[in-house]
C-alpha cells in the first residue's frame, strides 16, 4: 500500500537528511588524496629532526673553536629553524651532552638559555587531571635532567630560572619541585666547609703547591718553604732541561720530632699520594719514620700550660649515680703509623728531585745528615715527567734509594715565607 506523504512531513524529511549530510566526515584516505602545497613537503624533507642531526649541527657550527659564544650560536641556530621548535627535547639532550666539551657546563646563563628553548605556555596543565597524570611527562623529565646537571656541577639557580620554568612547566610540575629541592639544600651545603676551596685556583704551581701543603698540615705555625723554582734552562748542545720546583711545609714539632729521632733508625720518602683540588688533582711526599717498638716507648708527661685553649689532657671527676655494669672509659682505637716530619710538593718525583729536597731539609735538621734516608716511590696515576738526559747518572729506585748524606753538587735555593701563620682563627 503506498502512503503520501503531507507537505509538513516531506519538510521534515528533507531537513534530517540535510542535517546528516552535513554531519559526516571523509575518509583519512579521501583527506590523503588531496593535493598539498609543493613548499610544505620540500620543508620537512630538508629538516631532520633526529637526534643524530643534533650533534651535527653542533659540529656543523662550531667547527673552527668550541666556546661559548659558538655555544650559544648553536641555540640561536635552532630556535630560529623553526617557530614550534620541533625536536627541542632531542636538542636538549644533547646539548647537555655537549657542554662539557664548549666548556660552559657551570655558566648559569648557558643553562637558562637551554630552559628558554621550551615553548612556552603549552605544556601547562589546565586542570587537576592534568596535574595527577604528569601533563607532558617527557618534556618535564627534559626539564628535570637539566636541572640534574646544573645540581651534579654546583650550579645554584636563580630567579630566572624559575621563572622560565612557570611559563613552560607551570608552578605544581616536577621542574618546579627540583627547583625548590635545590634551593633549599644548596644554600646550606653552600658554607658547610670551614676550610673552602678558592673558586679559581692559582695557575702558578708554585702558588698552587703553597695552597695545598697549607691544607695538608695540620698546624697552624707550619712553615712553607719554596726550596727550587721551576724553570727552563738550555745547555751547550742546544737541549732544554726542565728544572721542576720543590715546596715543601715544617712545623716546629715536627722539627722537634725529628730532632729526637734516633740516628740508628732510618727516615722513609713516600709518595706520591693523590690530593683532589676540586677538579684538580696534585701529588705529593712526606718524610716519616716506622713507629717505635712497645719495648722503646715511653710516655712523656703532659705540660698543662702548653696549650690554654686546646688541653692535653683532661680530668674528669663525673659524680653521678651509676649502675655497677656502667662502663665510664672511652673507647679509643690507636692506630700508629710513624710520625711525619716533613712533607713536600714537586712536578717531577724522581729521586734527584727528592735528594734536593732532602738536602735543603738539612740547613734547619742537621740531624738528617746522619740518619740513613731511603726512598719508596711508587708509580704515580699520571705519568710523571720523565728524569732529563743530564741527569742520567742518578737512577729513579721504586724501592730503595742510598742514604741522606749524600747531597747534590750545588745547594739548592731556599726561599722562606717572611712570617708563619699564627692566628688561631679558620683557614684561609
Amino acid at each position: 500500500m503506498i502512503r503520501c506523504l503531507s507537505p509538513v512531513t516531506r519538510g521534515c524529511a528533507a531537513a534530517v537528511s540535510v542535517q546528516l549530510r552535513s554531519g559526516f566526515h571523509g575518509s583519512p584516505a579521501s583527506a590523503k588524496s588531496r593535493p598539498v602545497p609543493t613548499h610544505f613537503n620540500n620543508e620537512d624533507k630538508e629538516k631532520d629532526w633526529s637526534p643524530a642531526s643534533r650533534d651535527d649541527l653542533f659540529e656543523q657550527v662550531a667547527r673552527e673553536t668550541k666556546t661559548k659564544a659558538t655555544f650559544n650560536k648553536v641555540i640561536e641556530v635552532f630556535t630560529r629553524q623553526d617557530v614550534r621548535r620541533r625536536g627541542h627535547v632531542e636538542f636538549i639532550y644533547a646539548a647537555l651532552k655537549k657542554m662539557p666539551e664548549f666548556g660552559v657546563e657551570r655558566d648559569l646563563s648557558v643553562y637558562n638559555k637551554l630552559l628558554d628553548v621550551f615553548p612556552k605556555e603549552v605544556f601547562v596543565p589546565r586542570n587537576f587531571i592534568q596535574r595527577m597524570f604528569n601533563h607532558y611527562p617527557r618534556q618535564q623529565e627534559c626539564g628535570v635532567q637539566v636541572l640534574e646537571q646544573m645540581e651534579n656541577y654546583g650550579i645554584m639557580p636563580n630567579v630566572e630560572t624559575k621563572v622560565l620554568l612557570v611559563q613552560t612547566f607551570g608552578d605544581k610540575s616536577h621542574p618546579i619541585r627540583k627547583y625548590q629541592r635545590i634551593m633549599y639544600w644548596f644554600p646550606k651545603f653552600k658554607n658547610i666547609n670551614p676550610f673552602p676551596v678558592p673558586e679559581q685556583l692559582p695557575e702558578d704551581p708554585v702558588d698552587l703547591a703553597r695552597l695545598s701543603l697549607t691544607r695538608i698540615a695540620n698546624d697552624l705555625d707550619a712553615q712553607v718553604t719554596v726550596y727550587q723554582l721551576p724553570c727552563t734552562d738550555v745547555t751547550e748542545s742546544g737541549e732544554e732541561v726542565v728544572v721542576p720546583h720543590i715546596v715543601g711545609i715544617q712545623s716546629p714539632s715536627q722539627m722537634e720530632l725529628l730532632e729526637k729521632h734516633s740516628v740508628d733508625r732510618p727516615v722513609f720518602v713516600e709518595g706520591p699520594f693523590p690530593l683532589w683540588l676540586k677538579r684538580k688533582c696534585v701529588h705529593y711526599y712526606i718524610l716519616r719514620a716506622e713507629p717505635l717498638p712497645p719495648e722503646l716507648k715511653t710516655e712523656e708527661p703532659y705540660d698543662p700550660e702548653r696549650c690554654l685553649d686546646y688541653p692535653l689532657q683532661l680530668d674528669l671527676d663525673l659524680d653521678l649515680d651509676c649502675d655497677l655494669g656502667d662502663d665510664q672509659s672511652f673507647d679509643v682505637e690507636d692506630l700508629d703509623e710513624g710520625p711525619v716530619f716533613a712533607m713536600c710538593m714537586t712536578s717531577q718525583g724522581d729521586q734527584f728531585t727528592l735528594n734536593q729536597w732532602i738536602s735543603g731539609l738539612q740547613q734547619n735538621n742537621p740531624v738528617l745528615g746522619r740518619v740513613p734516608t731511603l726512598f719508596r716511590l711508587d708509580s704515580s696515576p699520571r705519568e710523571l715527567q720523565k728524569t732529563d738526559h743530564t741527569r742520567s747518572d742518578h737512577k729513579q729506585e721504586p724501592s730503595f734509594g742510598t742514604e741522606g748524606e749524600e747531597e747534590p753538587a750545588e745547594e739548592p735555593e731556599v726561599l722562606k715565607d717572611e712570617e708563619p701563620r699564627r692566628s688561631r682563627g679558620m683557614k684561609q
